[in-house]
């Protein structure tokens, strides 16, 4: 089970259209099962900081098939902070991605970054929806 391309850009094209109507300037990021970039877009005003937040959201929540969200009270235990760094610190445990789900597997995630954290997930969950 894999996530296309072709989904990977449907996804990137939902956040965006969800980030201009909340007048907001975002990076969104897709990523495979493995956590690793398969999509990826900056829109025009999107602080440059933003290029890796919403990559490091979408990696903590496929690499733990959950909203990132729900990874925020957890990020400060010894295992978490461990499997982060075997990780090689990618992962961001904070609200603004969620997993793609399929047939119960975490086949990818979308992240975004730029607006609030809220923003951010709600932008994420446009995306997503629907696929």
């Amino acid at each position: 089970m894999e996530i296309s391309l072709a989904d990977a850009d449907r996804i990137i094209a939902r956040a965006i259209a969800k980030a201009e109507e909340l007048n907001i300037r975002v990076s969104v990021a897709v990523v495979d099962a493995g956590g690793r970039l398969l999509a990826f877009k900056r829109m025009d005003g999107a602080a440059w900081n933003t290029i890796y937040g919403c990559q490091g959201k979408a990696i903590a929540s496929v690499g733990f098939a959950r909203p990132s969200a729900e990874l925020q009270e957890r990020a400060d235990l010894p295992i978490f902070r461990g499997i982060i760094a075997a990780e090689g610190g990618h992962m961001i445990p904070h609200q603004g991605a969620l997993p793609i789900m399929r047939d119960g597997y975490a086949i990818g995630a979308c992240g975004v970054g730029g607006g609030t954290s809220q923003q951010d997930e709600e932008c994420a969950r446009a995306a997503i929806e629907g696929l």
